[in-house]
Parts: structure tokens; sequence; C-alpha cells
């Protein structure tokens, strides 16, 4: 096995069972990453049949991929588990990029193992890019939001305190529940404290707005996107699943908050 940890020189397997793999390997890697379920099956029916594999069928659900290919007689039966799954759209689009190139004939099954590899070594934008991001992001959604430039000053405080805190607990593997109650908790905390500093300089300023937008990098948009056109798309199981995971962070983003600031009120002096 290859250094990407998936794919392997098809080198002494049968071509069909190579091909399974590299299907198999691709849509595990858009799935990993924030991919529909359609475009997920889709793309590994079209790496299939590029291949000259026919009798290819693949079932995809938001946490698990079941494939299959009957060819030369053998048939070939695998699945693969997600339990969890993050959003990397760079890595999304190189899976779509080489599924095309494949579809068109001008990628051989063991480059394209070795292209599928490099994708899934593709790194995640750096922690330094990654807070900056958030910061900026943030102090804009509680401008948007109806802030002021004061209160998107103090949400920019609140997302650099909150990105560590995420780039932490992604490593700690924690539950994706505690996670964001976790970190919205964060984002009520400092958000208050910075509330309450401005408020003692004398500087007027809106604990609403700093909070919103210090939450909205943890709002679930494109899981609940995601479930929206699957259903769509047919794909009900996969769309409630997203759907109520989507509710489930929800729900642990306001729990966070709900829990810091219902403890902040019973503290002598701290305006709510």
């Amino acid at each position: 096995m290859t250094a990407g940890g998936m794919g392997a020189s098809p080198a002494g397997d049968a071509r069909p069972a190579a091909v399974l793999r590299l299907a198999l390997c691709a849509g595990q890697t858009l799935l990993e990453n924030g991919g529909e379920i359609f475009r997920v099956q889709d793309t590994m029916e079209r790496i299939a049949r590029a291949y000259g594999e026919e009798h290819f069928h693949a079932y995809v659900l938001t946490n698990g991929l079941f494939v299959s290919v009957d060819g030369g007689g053998q048939l070939g039966t695998t699945l693969r588990f997600l339990p969890q799954a993050s959003t990397h759209m760079g890595r999304i689009m190189a899976v779509n990029e080489l599924s095309r190139e494949i579809a068109a004939g001008a990628v051989p099954l063991e480059e394209a193992f070795r292209r599928l590899d490099a994708i899934r070594a593709m790194p995640q934008k750096p922690a330094l890019v990654r807070l900056l991001a958030c910061a900026v992001g943030t102090a804009a959604f509680a401008y948007l939001f109806g802030g002021t430039p004061v209160d998107a000053g103090a949400a920019f405080c609140a997302g650099l305190a909150l990105e560590p805190a995420r780039i932490a607990l992604e490593r700690s593997e924690v539950g994706k529940f505690v996670a964001n109650l976790l970190c919205a908790g964060l984002v009520a905390l400092v958000s208050l404290l910075c509330a309450q500093a401005l408020t003692a300089l004398g500087v007027a300023c809106s604990l609403d707005a700093i909070i919103i937008g210090g939450i909205i990098p943890l709002v679930p948009g494109i899981a609940l996107t995601t479930g929206i056109r699957d259903a769509a798309g047919g794909d009900y199981l996969s769309g409630m699943i997203r759907a109520v995971d989507a509710v489930l962070v929800g729900a642990a983003i306001a729990c966070g908050v709900g829990f810091v600031l219902t403890v902040s009120s019973w503290i002598p002096g701290v305006m709510v």
C-alpha cells in the first residue's frame, strides 16, 4: 500500500478487482470531504465504465459505501464505513478532474492509483490561514447581522479563539456534538468577556451580534444544503442522515451558547 494509504499498484491483481478498488477509493475520497451522494455514485460508475467494467454497482450512504463488480465471471464485493467527514473542496475538485480524464481515456489504471494517492495526501490549509480566515469571517458576519465595527472587532477576537479550539478538537477526534458544544461555549465566553470589557470602557456594543458572528463558522451549512440536494435527487435516506446531523450540530451550538449565558447571568455585575 502506498503512502496515500488507499491506492495500491494493481500489478498482480485481477483487473476487475483493481478497478473496483480504484472506484471505491475515489468515492471514499469524495464522501470523506463533503461530496454529494449523487456525485460520489456517478463518479464511481464513470470510472468503472471507463476501464471496461460495465457490471459495476454502487450504493452510497452518507457514512458508507457498498460496491460490487462482476467481471470475467468473478464477483467482487466490498464495503467501506466512514464514521466522520470533513470538508476539503480542493480534494473534491481534484477527484472530479481525475474522473473526467479517466472517462476520456487519458489515464492508465496504475497512474490513476498514483494520482488518487496524491489527491488524498493533499493537506488542509495551513493553521495560520485557517485562523485568519475564521477571524475575518466572524467579524464580517457580525457586521452583516447588524453589528457595528466595534462588534465586528469583538467577533474577530472570538474567531481567533475559535479556530485553534476547532483544530485541537479535530486532532483529539472527539464526537461532533461535543466538539461543537465546546466551541460554541468558547465563542460565547470570549464574546461575553469582550462585551463586558467594552462596556466597562464606555463603548456601546451588541452581545447578540458578536455571538452570532462568532458561531457562524460552526453552523453546518454545507451539511444542510447537501442533505437537501440528496433528498431532491431521490437519496432520501442520505438526505435524512445529513439533515439530522445538521439539527444535532445546531442543538449543540445552542446548548453551548445557552449554558455560558445562563451561568453568566448568575454572576453579579454581569449583564447578559
